[in-house]
């Protein structure tokens, strides 16, 4: 007779003995008590989603550079790939780092360094880590329907500043809240937290490619979001109840933030069943970024597309395939500047109008082309110094 040892339900181990007999046995599992099922090893084996739901989540792929300074106002995208900032309070360096916590399996990290405190932040201003997700990506939750999941989102987060902070799913389609308080129990050290939040009967995600989830980190916010009294349950959204107890971590330049190995998850879980992180290659992470994303890098005498006219009276248009088909038709960018070569003719140009697809670029030069206006005329584009970007961000 032999016995295997099952870890981690909710009234305690689970041992199963199975007969030394011959022919076929048959093994009757016990059933578990309490909120989570026995069947967490169903969960890690049998996720509803085949790749990860967060997109970056071990903060991996920075493709616009792994530091950037000077963020007091506004915010977007600037360094780790898929992380939305929102800046309001204090002034900001945001980095992609390579501390991580040790034997996580994670070797990079999202830092946000405040360099100029913000002790005393107006009413409405704001200071939040994102991460915006399509609605079609989010449809196993089953949101606004009677069998609506609950979502469970775990992260490794280390601040220099302990306390209370606000983690607040954001349903954009249907403008209502939910928010969890988390606590940094110690200071400069790796803390794992894993926060579940309740299905929402009310309101389903749009099954498209829009922003329908914001899953915001706040890290301090004005008296119009700390106000009331936290939202722990999906509601209409009121700015009173979104944020209430949070720190402040623009009070200090001694302050910093640290996340990474962000998963999100259908169902309930907690530290001891979460099911383990979905590691990708970088590869196919990368893939999954330039869906939004993409850019050369900074490159020098890079070649890029090929272009073409057909008339004296035409600009040269130039164009490539995108190496993935993004969200939506991508708008450009030029740092730096651009050239033009046809073996014969080479000179500096601008960007003119843009015909983008979701699968490919193409663009008209500006007036200023060397070889607008030659019949016939086809050469390729490259950069002398800087980066092309294509960006359809949420």
């Amino acid at each position: 007779m032999s016995s295997i040892k099952l870890k981690g339900s909710t009234s305690g181990d689970v041992t199963i003995t199975v007969p030394a007999v011959a022919g076929t046995n048959t093994v009757t599992i016990p059933a578990a008590s309490g909120n989570l099922p026995l069947s967490n090893l169903d969960h890690v084996t049998n996720r509803p989603n085949v790749k990860p739901i967060i997109y970056n989540g071990d903060m991996a792929v920075a493709q616009r550079g792994t530091s950037s300074s000077g963020h007091s106002s506004g915010g977007g995208y600037l360094t780790v790939d898929r992380m939305s900032h929102s800046f309001g309070i204090g002034t900001w360096t945001v980095s992609q780092e390579t501390d991580a916590p040790t034997g996580s399996g994670f070797a990079n990290s999202l830092k946000m360094d405040c360099t100029t405190a913000g002790a005393s932040p107006s009413a409405g201003a704001v200071l939040i880590v994102v991460q915006k997700l399509e609605g079609q990506d989010l449809q196993l939750f089953k949101k606004g329907t009677a069998n609506a999941e609950k979502m469970t989102i775990s992260f490794w987060v280390k601040s220099a500043k302990t306390g209370t902070y606000i983690m607040e799913l954001d349903d954009n389609d249907n403008n209502r809240t939910i928010s969890q308080a988390y606590t940094i129990s110690s200071a400069n050290t790796w803390e794992k937290k894993v926060l579940t939040f309740d299905g929402d009967t009310t309101g389903a995600f749009d099954n498209d490619n829009g922003e329908s989830l914001r899953i915001n980190w706040w890290l301090a916010a004005g008296s119009n979001f700390t106000s009331g009294t936290l939202a722990t349950s999906w509601v209409t959204t009121v700015n009173a109840n979104r944020v209430v107890g949070n720190v402040n971590l623009a009070d200090s330049t001694s302050n910093d933030w640290y996340l990474t190995g962000v998963q999100l998850e259908v169902g309930e879980y907690d530290s001891t069943t979460i099911p383990p992180f979905q590691n990708e290659s970088f590869g196919d992470n990368l893939a999954r970024c330039q869906r939004y994303h993409f850019t050369t890098g900074d490159r020098s005498g890079y070649m890029f597309g090929r272009g073409w006219n057909n008339s004296t009276t035409e600009v040269f248009r130039w164009g490539f395939m995108l190496p993935v088909e993004m969200r939506a038709a991508p708008t450009n960018a030029i740092s730096g500047t651009v050239g033009l070569w046809n073996g014969a003719v080479a000179g500096s140009a601008s960007l003119g109008t843009s015909y983008n697809t979701p699968h490919a670029v193409q663009i008209d030069l500006g007036s200023g082309g060397t070889l607008n206006n030659i019949p016939g005329g086809i050469g390729m584009m490259y950069l002398n110094t800087g980066r092309f970007s294509a960006t359809a961000e949420l």
